[in-house]
């Protein structure tokens, strides 16, 4: 029996959510969009069903319609909210990143879905790449000894035009600034690969060029992890003049990578003291081209949460990833607003406690 599916949110992200679905078998139940037409538009360029719901409330759409599976897609800032009435109304669900723009909120998901019995999966789909499942093997067979230090690097361009598209972008209340919205998949990798827990975190974020956005278009953070490693983070939307790359180095004891591309997904340095594989093979077998800076990560996480939903077992990302990232994020702001070292874990903290950072 194939899940009953539906999504929230019809927006930029919305036909790779879409494609994942029709690939994963899903039974794509309803469409939710305060814009019809963007609805229609999926419905035709999709080869969807005439029977396909549309619905601008998805409160309506949770009454209707019996689920198992929603994507949420909506602005950032609705996440949270639209997450808990879902979980409320016993549905699983994939929510696009960041999980929320506030730590109680992603608190609250986490806790609702554990009493509720769903599945929550944060959509950080890079995790999915074939180069960063070729890292994270080998973190976990311990062939870089000791982790000293790691680097993310987002060097990405983003135009008055892309803020124009949508008014929420650039926003404290709906959305943040670079490191929230274009860096997060990137720092997500970060936390992930270097062992999760970060005690301190310094940083600095600015908007240089993007004077018609609230938040910052670039973002500074070293960070310390529990484990005695350190982590550099580099973002910015004011590449000249298009994206330039995105990359994550890990630098152990015993082993040295580079992952690159436009979105971490090909592997640029693979060097191991063991020598257990071949550099070169490494780079051409785990090497992909995907068409956009999304990848190809949305099938494989569909993937997972469909098995994660018939198993009863937690999604390969789940609820609590989303919140760690977002939670770096926020430290990374919280720092920069008030000059200083900030030390996790953080209970409370939002994007809106940010709100006038940088008017001039």
């Amino acid at each position: 029996m194939n899940l009953k599916y539906a999504i929230i949110g019809c927006g930029r992200i919305s036909p790779n959510h879409i494609a994942a679905a029709i690939e994963n078998k899903l039974d794509i139940a309803a469409l939710c969009d305060l814009d019809e037409i963007k609805m229609i538009s999926i419905i035709r360029d999709f080869n969807l069903s005439d029977e396909t719901k549309k619905y601008k409330s998805y409160k309506e759409m949770l009454e209707k319609e019996e689920l198992d599976l929603i994507a949420i897609c909506t602005e950032s800032g609705k996440h949270g909210q639209i997450a808990l009435d879902c979980i409320a109304s016993g549905v699983n669900l994939i929510i696009e990143k960041p999980i929320a723009l506030s730590l109680e909120e992603a608190d609250l998901i986490i806790e609702k879905a554990q009493e509720m019995k769903v599945k929550v999966s944060a959509c950080h789909q890079n995790r999915f790449n074939k180069s960063v499942q070729k890292i994270r093997e080998a973190v976990e067979a311990d062939r870089f000894g000791r982790l000293m230090h790691g680097t993310a690097h987002i060097r990405w361009n983003r135009g008055e035009e892309y803020y124009t598209q949508a008014p929420w972008r650039g926003t404290w209340e709906q959305d943040g600034g670079a490191l929230m919205n274009q860096c997060i998949h990137n720092i997500d990798l970060l936390r992930w690969m270097m062992g999760d827990d970060v005690t301190e975190v310094v940083g600095m974020t600015d908007n240089l060029i993007h004077g018609f956005i609230e938040a910052e278009d670039i973002g500074m953070a070293l960070v310390k992890f529990a484990n005695g490693s350190y982590g550099i983070i580099e973002g910015t939307t004011n590449i000249y003049p298009k994206n330039l790359e995105e990359t994550l180095y890990i630098f152990g004891e015993k082993g040295t990578i580079k992952a690159g591309g436009k979105s971490v997904n090909l592997i640029e340095e693979w060097q191991f003291a063991d020598n257990l594989d071949d550099p070169e093979d490494v780079k051409v077998k785990y090497h992909e081209n995907p068409p956009t800076v999304y990848g190809y990560g949305h099938k494989p996480l569909y993937a997972d949460v469909v098995d994660a939903i018939h198993n009863d077992r937690e999604p390969y990302v789940t609820a609590r990833d989303g919140r760690n990232a977002l939670e770096l994020v926020l430290a990374i702001y919280k720092s920069a607003a008030e000059g200083k070292i900030i030390k996790l874990p953080l209970e409370k903290c939002s994007t809106l406690d940010f709100k006038g950072r940088f008017i001039r």
